[in-house]
């Protein structure tokens, strides 16, 4: 039996030399893969209450909407700076090469609603912490943070849990 690892593709040297990219476009674009990661990563919060599921940019999105479907809840998407059109919010953060900033509907979640962040890779943790930042400025409860490959390596896991955050990945490579 296939696991979720099966179907994601390493690309050497992407998109700087070094660097082992892991693709999940490939998990993606199999329907047998797509329903095993989705079933996956929903596993740990079966019978928890879930008001919103947030995804972080961008194929967080394909995850985090396929999930929202799945359990009948809302979706909250989590942009890079100036792609959303309505009044944001705004958090800065570091990336693995560079800082980017991260941004939110100032109206996207009432306070106290349960919240599960998704999201394709856990590298640094900086994409997660930026998102988790914007939740707790707006009142959310974070119930946890789910996402398909951990880079153990870089360290944010580390990072999400010392914060008291559950996370929950679907399967890790080492190195970066």
């Amino acid at each position: 039996m296939k696991t979720v690892k099966d179907y994601i593709r390493t690309i050497p040297d992407f998109p700087h030399e070094g660097i082992m990219f892991r693709d999940v476009t490939t998990l993606f674009s199999d329907p047998r893969g797509l329903r095993l990661a989705i079933d996956q990563l929903l596993h740990p919060y079966a019978g928890v209450q879930v008001d919103k599921i947030v995804g972080l940019e961008a194929r967080g999105f394909i995850l985090g909407g396929a999930i929202a479907h799945q359990l009948g809840k809302g979706f909250v998407p989590i942009r890079k700076q100036g792609k959303l059109p309505g009044k944001t919010l705004s958090q800065a953060y570091t990336l693995e090469y560079g800082e980017a900033v991260m941004e939110i509907h100032e109206d996207a979640i009432e306070p106290g609603e349960n919240v599960l962040v998704v999201d394709d890779l856990l590298a640094t943790g900086g994409t997660a912490v930026a998102g988790l930042k914007l939740l707790e400025r707006l009142g959310a409860d974070v119930i946890g943070c789910a996402f398909v490959i951990d880079l153990p390596d870089l360290g944010g896991r580390r990072v999400l849990e010392g914060l008291d955050m559950p996370v929950h990945c679907l399967c890790s490579y080492d190195g970066v």
